[in-house]
């Protein structure tokens, strides 16, 4: 996890000056855990999440995060989606949608979610977060199985 948090690190610092344009961002995020609907004694112990996230100034973005799913199996989910600002509310408060792949869940447990096909499965998010300065926090909801908290920062500020 640590060599993970580093490249991007890195990547942000080296890329920007070719790749990225003004007004860009790049986020990385993390979550301790996630909190499920319901209870079942199968679930791991803990689950977690780090990813990085890129986003236009068109609202457009594309991320990618690794996990440890809800069955103690490592996963990752590849995404496109959009966020939408909620400024009638508050300045710093959206929507964003996003959708893409989920790669990982395994027998036993690749019926947890609809439409797997030797652990791959299409995945929508849909998530309310909140801006404060370089810093953002998320509610996602992962279907009918849970909520999970996220954190981010943007590198480029």
């Amino acid at each position: 996890m640590f060599g993970f948090v580093m490249l991007t690190l890195l990547a942000a610092s080296t890329v920007r000056a070719g790749i990225f344009e003004e007004g860009d961002v790049l986020m990385v995020q993390g979550a301790p855990g996630v909190i499920h609907y319901h209870h079942d004694p199968e679930h791991a112990d803990f689950s977690w999440l780090i990813g990085a996230e890129w986003q236009s100034p068109s609202r457009w973005l594309a991320g990618a995060s690794y996990f440890n799913n809800s069955f103690d199996q490592k996963c990752q989910y590849l995404y496109f989606g959009k966020y939408w600002p909620l400024e009638s509310i508050d300045r710093n408060l959206y929507f964003k949608l996003t959708g893409g792949v989920l790669l990982g869940y395994k027998e036993p447990y690749e019926n947890k979610i609809p439409f797997n096909h030797n652990g791959v499965a299409p995945g929508l998010v849909p998530a309310l977060g909140y801006r404060f300065g370089d810093f953002n926090v998320q509610v996602n909801l992962l279907g009918t199985a849970a909520v999970m908290f996220t954190a981010g920062y943007d590198l480029f500020k």
